[in-house]
């Protein structure tokens, strides 16, 4: 036995055992977070002695003797002080990250209580956080540091909850300390553990599944192969689109590394790696086709039932492309190459399925499932058609989400612990390892594009040729809709109507390429706005004055046909950067601007609505709708909706989270909806509930058990129609982002003017983008995803991923709608928008220093990366 002191108590445990496994499992100590395993995320961070360590890494032995410190051992006074200073700075987003940069802070401010920004940096290089851009964390550790010197009390706060008030995140407390339940922090009596055996090859044939030496294994409590899925063996977050197998039947042909073979079901979750191995699975390999070139050539063996393995096709044509370029001025073509890139949220997924303990009245069982996905009733539908039993027998709860961007929308570990736990009767939990995270869910698409643009004498856009190919991977799971954006946002926000762009999404036998903070548009983006500053070049004009001259203005025509409302600013957001750019330049620096949109809802004909109940209990209102959080800060935007709409201050209402069986169905968390769609639902809610409350005096007990329902449909055109101005969209948000670089090619500062309508809560809305940035920083120079002959070449450590010291300052400029939408008090959005416009406008920079177009991300011979 191992003694050490772990928050002040002597305790004992097992020297195999690493610390992390050590306190979440034994001492239930779970505000320290599992990111990655391998010691390159630090939210696993502990104090040893006063010095950090990642405890995912360290063994019991390392620490024996010495005084361990989590974040449930601080002191009050240090609770209250980081709870206010990571609130106060909106440092708090999905929180995953925020216990290890607390510990990390501390073991900065124990020796230095008075530290500069640098110094600050490096004491949390070992952290990652991939939602804030590290800025506003930076300030909470200057705000803690402040409070912590000079022993002042921590101030009290009365927040209105109005609109445009900072008032402080209704989750930031739990975030910071820990407390909040992420689904793997969960625990129940006779808990099952289970894992995927997944293909060995990314196309083979499955001969014969042998699982009897792992059943003979003491603590193998079953292994399930397809035979055992009771419903629908296929799967899709696209119901139309169900092609995503639970498992790979034998005789089947696998479709990527992913694909799941068996799965092993253990009592105890360190057993499961050797009862996998026990396994004999016999395989017969296969040739994969690893591009698009490969699965299009002719005679190319069909990876689905699909001709030439084309998942889809889009052809969007206004006017004459080819007659107006030939007659333009100016004619830029390029052809450009866009990576696979993971999305690195810092909690890997996990869920929890159990009986759900009430008794059947129709003979179907039912179950419950706690998970942390980006919608609890996707997760409802696809489960309970998997399992053949009515959605209403499977209830969804979802937990925390340790961030997202798009890569939680897919099945993962869902339908595999719902098959487990019905048929075993018993909770079972499935929770992924970093690298299976990475080998399984879907990636940005890689795309390759080649863009055609012309001019005219003066710079304005005449038309714009495009044809563009994603690559989809194994299956569907998104690609689809992702390939209509590229589509329908490849000619940029911009005042010319003349466009042919053709898009296909091609099956493959890499992993596949789904949603991803974006949806398809920073690919497209990058090729149009490189164009454009080729296009200035020739012009003589720079690349700001092309694109004011061009930018979308209120009562102009998009490319798409779409009429832009008076909520449009893109020409505000260029006007806020015009000086910094000019004055970058004439300071001898290299300055690049870019412009993005990016729309809210679905939109495009499909049916996008969103609901919410109000109910009044125990003198509280209850806010209840479906919506996931995965980190955008949504509990407190829908708080200051009701606040602003009722009169009452935030401490009347209470969010809960999502739970089929008290939440309507709000929708996916995608398409940069929930803040608009959500929003406004709620803001129906409310004013039903004003109705109300006026009628009872004002008396909110009087209206005790009483619910209030509001709903929010979004109507637009279907793509193709034959109107003279579609609406494609609802809304959108408009961008301008500046990048600024050194003489030696550093990223010096990124200036980003978005148009995001009316800003709830400007704090929460600048982290927001600071975070987005950052991430289209690195989509820029340093993130990559490589796969050979169909296998991840990538680690979490290996992925590129930008940490504080390296992040650059920012600077954020929101502009205020002269117009803004009649709905959801003109709130729009910004979470996809944020990150799109980045990497062109860092393109634009080097090219503005070295006259080299790059035309491939990431980007090759820069400060970042060179060859």
């Amino acid at each position: 036995m191992i003694s050490l002191t772990v928050n002040g108590k002597e305790v004992q445990g097992r020297a195999d055992k690493k610390l992390l496994d050590f306190l979440r499992e034994e001492l239930r100590l779970t505000a320290t977070k599992n990111g990655c395993g391998t010691g390159a995320c630090g939210a696993c961070t502990v104090l040893a002695d006063g010095k950090p360590v990642r405890s995912c890494v360290t063994p019991l032995s390392k620490v024996e003797g010495k005084q361990v410190l989590t974040v449930e051992g601080l002191s009050d006074r240090e609770k209250e002080v980081y709870v206010f200073a990571f609130a106060e700075s909106g440092a708090v987003q999905c929180g995953f990250c925020i216990p290890g940069m607390v510990l990390s802070a501390k073991a900065l401010l124990d020796t230095n209580n008075n530290p500069n920004e640098e110094e600050t940096r490096q004491a949390i290089r070992g952290n990652i956080c991939r939602c804030t851009g590290y800025v506003k964390i930076i300030k909470a550790i200057e705000i803690a540091a402040k409070l912590l010197r000079e022993n002042t009390p921590v101030p009290k706060q009365n927040f209105s909850g109005l609109l445009g008030e900072h008032i402080h995140r209704v989750d930031a407390a739990e975030k910071t300390l820990g407390t909040g339940i992420f689904t793997d922090d969960l625990e129940f009596p006779q808990m099952l553990h289970a894992s995927v055996i997944r293909s060995a090859y990314p196309r083979a044939r499955l001969v014969k599944i042998d699982p009897s030496a792992a059943l003979s294994h003491t603590d193998c409590k079953a292994v399930l192969t397809a035979k055992d899925v009771p419903g629908n063996i296929k799967i899709g977050h696209l119901e139309f689109i169900s092609d995503y197998d639970v498992m790979i039947a034998e005789g089947g042909i696998t479709r990527f590394i992913g694909d799941a073979i068996a799965l092993v079901v253990c009592g105890n979750k360190e057993n499961l790696e050797e009862v996998k191995a026990l396994v004999k699975i016999d395989y017969e390999v296969l040739e994969p086709m690893t591009s698009p070139a490969m699965a299009l050539a002719e005679g190319a063996p069909l990876i689905h039932n699909k001709e030439r393995n084309i998942l889809s096709r889009e052809h969007l044509v206004r006017g004459n492309a080819d007659e107006v370029l030939a007659k333009s001025k100016h004619v830029v073509n390029r052809r450009y190459v866009l990576p696979f890139t993971e999305h690195a949220f810092m909690e890997p997924e996990c869920a929890i399925a159990m009986p759900d303990g009430a008794p059947s009245e129709d003979g179907v069982d039912g179950l419950v499932l706690y998970s942390a996905g980006q919608g609890i009733y996707d997760e409802q539908r696809e489960c309970s058609r998997m399992l053949g039993i009515p959605p209403q027998k499977l209830r969804v709860i979802g937990q925390l989400v340790g961030g997202a961007f798009g890569g939680k929308e897919d099945m993962s570990v869902q339908p595999h612990a719902c098959l487990a736990a019905w048929i075993l009767k018993k909770p079972v939990k499935v929770l992924f390892s970093r690298q299976e995270s990475i080998n399984v869910h879907p990636k940005r698409h890689a795309m390759e594009i080649e863009m055609t643009t012309g001019c005219d004498e003066n710079g304005k856009l005449t038309a714009m040729k495009a044809v563009i190919v994603s690559d989809t991977g194994a299956y569907a799971s998104l690609g689809g809709p992702v390939l209509q954006r590229a589509c329908t946002h490849a000619a940029g926000p911009y005042n010319y109507q003349v466009i042919n762009i053709e898009g296909k999404a091609v099956y493959t036998n890499n992993i596949p390429a789904g949603a991803f903070r974006g949806f398809g548009v920073p690919q497209s983006c990058f090729a149009t706005e490189s164009n454009l500053n080729l296009l200035a070049e020739m012009v003589g004009i720079s690349p700001w004055e092309i694109r004011f001259r061009n930018a979308i203005r209120p009562g102009q025509v998009l490319p798409n046909g779409q009429l832009a409302g008076g909520d449009v600013e893109l020409e505000a957001c260029l006007l806020a950067l015009k000086d910094i750019y000019e004055n970058a330049n004439a300071q001898g620096k290299h300055a690049g601007i870019a412009c993005a949109f990016k729309n809210s809802g679905i939109g495009v004909g499909l049916p996008d609505v969103s609901r919410c109940i109000f109910s009044v209990e125990n003198g509280k209102v209850h806010i209840r709708t479906s919506a996931a959080c995965i980190g955008q800060g949504l509990a407190t935007l829908l708080t200051q909706i009701a606040c602003q709409t009722l009169g009452l201050p935030p401490e009347n209402f209470f969010v809960e989270a999502p739970d089929t069986s008290r939440a309507p169905n709000s929708g996916t968390t995608t398409a940069s909806r929930q803040s608009l769609f959500t929003g406004e639902a709620t803001r129906q809610a409310a004013l039903k509930l004003k109705d109300a409350l006026d009628a009872a005096g004002g008396k909110l007990e009087k209206l005790a058990g009483q619910e209030f329902y509001g709903e929010y449909s979004g109507v637009t055109d279907p793509m193709g129609s034959d109107k003279q101005n579609p609406v494609s969209h609802v809304a959108y948000g408009y961008a301008a982002t500046l990048a600024i670089i050194d003489g030696e090619g550093k990223v010096e500062k990124l200036v980003a003017a978005y148009d995001m309508g009316s800003v709830v809560n400007p704090k929460a809305a600048e982290g927001q983008i600071e975070g987005g940035l950052l991430m289209g920083m690195g989509y820029a120079l340093t993130e990559d995803f490589p796969m050979e002959g169909g296998y991840p070449k990538a680690k979490y450590g290996t992925l590129g991923l930008i940490k504080a010291p390296a992040a650059p300052p920012m600077e954020i400029i929101l502009t205020k709608p002269r117009d803004p939408l009649p709905v959801a008090f003109g709130i729009k959005g910004v979470g996809e928008l944020a990150t799109i416009p980045v990497a062109p406008a860092i393109a634009g920079a080097y090219y503005a220093k070295d006259g080299n177009h790059r035309t491939k991300l990431p980007m090759e011979n820069t400060f970042y990366k060179r060859g």
